[in-house]
């Protein structure tokens, strides 16, 4: 017989930091040796095709500070749009980044190459992109996102075409500052919060 478990409450979420690189990132939290190299250190490898891109940025608290605890992930397809795994993806790519907030300015950068467009469910293409995860002190769950870019074609990407408020779909894009340079910022709360997503 199973028992019913109706009289039972969801127990409170914890904080993800400020510990969460010291098990993540422990080199980067000043213990090295922990691995002969950090997981997810780079998402490519030398000889990855396509153009090698620079995403700079930072992730904000409601009054605009720079959070200096913040690490993110990152996932995307290789430069012709194939994720890893998936038949002709780019061995040099393997999609997926672990980095971090600088300890004393709070901007993170991400060297990478730019991502094709990527051919999503019945044959729809999205717009490139790179998906994030963000986590820090306060932060209880982490925080889903993506990063479009601004010198593209994003006007019939799905995800982008369902956000209501127009003005919100800036925040979900890159800003391309050079050649091969983006400024990408997160802002938690406030002014100009960017779009997180329930996925």
């Amino acid at each position: 017989m199973v028992q019913k478990l109706d009289t039972l409450v969801e127990t409170p979420s914890q904080t993800a930091g400020p510990y969460i690189h010291i098990g993540c990132m422990p080199s980067y939290a000043g213990n090295p040796g922990s691995f002969d190299q950090e997981i997810g250190e780079s998402p490519i490898a030398e000889g990855a095709k396509g153009e090698v891109i620079e995403i700079t940025g930072e992730v904000r608290d409601g009054t605009g500070w720079a959070l200096r605890d913040a690490m993110l992930e990152s996932w995307q397809a290789d430069a012709a749009g194939v994720y890893p795994g998936q038949a002709g993806a780019d061995p040099a790519v393997s999609g997926f980044c672990r980095f971090a907030a600088d300890h004393d300015t709070g901007k993170f950068t991400l060297r990478t190459v730019k991502p094709g467009a990527v051919k999503g469910r019945g044959g729809v293409m999205m717009a490139p992109h790179i998906s994030l995860w963000i986590v820090a002190r306060g932060i209880n769950i982490g925080l889903q996102t993506r990063i479009y870019f601004g010198d593209e074609d994003n006007g019939s990407d799905p995800l982008l075409s369902r956000i209501e408020q127009k003005p919100r779909v800036d925040t979900l894009i890159a800003k391309k500052v050079g050649e091969g340079k983006y400024v990408f910022d997160i802002v938690l709360q406030g002014d100009q919060e960017t779009v997180f997503l329930d996925i």
